[in-house]
């Protein structure tokens, strides 16, 4: 979440004379993130959120998310729900943008996620994989090995501007995951974007699941290596195998890995990590003017590669073979 296009009082106003959500109390912009343009609504009815979407989501994509998540709402995932004009469209546009208002859930994110924060992640992240059974729409990951050598393509010259030898261990974690990538895991609807601030918490239990807008059809182990990347790494980027092991052994509680997801979680782990650090590497070089938004960090990627790298197996991440 973040804020790239500002929104005046004036705009704000006549959109939301389109929905029955009461009246306007407040209204204030969502720093964190870097994808879509966010702001918390307070009204006379509630609280709400307002998205503009920006950059990487096309247009095409949001009928996508948003019947994605009424169809996880409908199979018992918390996660937010489109709010419908008067007329019945979820789908809007306000300053030049598409733009959705979702509801409200309860809950807080946590910056430094512990045991049981991951362990509660694994079976939410299991349960929003059974949850999307049946979605029957496909949208294919556009951030899979595919599309990581034009990410990288836009940023190389630039690369070592970041980091002295970037470029060169960018382009050897690319060879050589293009040519070993996993393919026919078992797969159907992932999050993809599954990081401590698109999950809330009401003290231990997870509350909720947000920011959707990833979101496609692609293999499940691969969104449990996005996770182990995203929860299990300490401030010394150092792997937490505890953390892991919580993790992975709560999603085989609810949905057990077969044999060659297993085989196949280094290399997830590692791609997912190249994956996340070449987008935040295009971010890093390429911030909007005014943009009220602090890109993330791409050696913070550059830095789990390296302890990827020397990863020859599954349990290294904390699978068991059994209880």
């Amino acid at each position: 979440m973040a804020v790239y296009t500002e929104v005046p009082d004036e705009a704000l106003a006549a959109f939301l004379a389109a929905y029955e959500i009461g009246d306007l109390l407040s209204y204030k912009g969502i720093a964190e993130g870097v994808e879509n343009t966010n702001f918390i609504l307070h009204t006379t009815t509630g609280s709400y959120i307002l998205t503009l979407y920006e950059k990487r989501v096309r247009e095409g994509d949001l009928p996508f998310f948003l019947g994605l998540m009424q169809h996880l709402a409908a199979n018992g995932l918390a996660c937010p729900q489109p709010v419908r004009t008067r007329d019945g469209a979820t789908l809007g546009r306000l300053c030049g943008r598409p733009a959705v208002i979702v509801s409200f859930l309860e809950g807080v994110s946590v910056r430094r996620p512990g045991v049981r924060h991951c362990r509660a992640l694994g079976a939410a992240l299991a349960g929003l994989h059974a949850a999307g059974d049946g979605f029957p729409m496909h949208r294919p990951n556009a951030l899979s090995v595919a599309g990581w050598r034009p990410l990288f393509e836009a940023a190389e010259a630039d690369a070592d501007r970041v980091a002295p030898g970037l470029a060169a261990r960018t382009r050897a974690d690319l060879d050589l995951l293009e040519a070993s990538w996993p393919e026919n895991l078992p797969g159907g609807v992932i999050h993809a974007d599954l990081f401590t601030d698109n999950v809330f918490f009401l003290g231990d239990e997870v509350s909720g699941l947000i920011d959707f807008y990833f979101a496609c059809t692609d293999a499940f182990a691969y969104d449990l290596a996005i996770c182990l990347n995203a929860w299990c790494f300490e401030a010394d980027y150092s792997f937490n195998r505890t953390k892991g092991q919580a993790m992975i052994a709560a999603y085989q509680a609810v949905r057990p890995l077969e044999p060659r997801e297993v085989a196949a979680l280094p290399l997830l782990a590692r791609g997912a990590a190249l994956r996340f650090m070449l987008t935040r590497l295009v971010d890093w070089l390429n911030v909007p003017p005014g943009a009220l938004v602090k890109p993330k960090d791409p050696l913070e990627y550059d830095r789990r590669l390296a302890f990827h790298r020397k990863v020859a197996a599954a349990e290294e991440y904390g699978w068991s073979p059994g209880p």
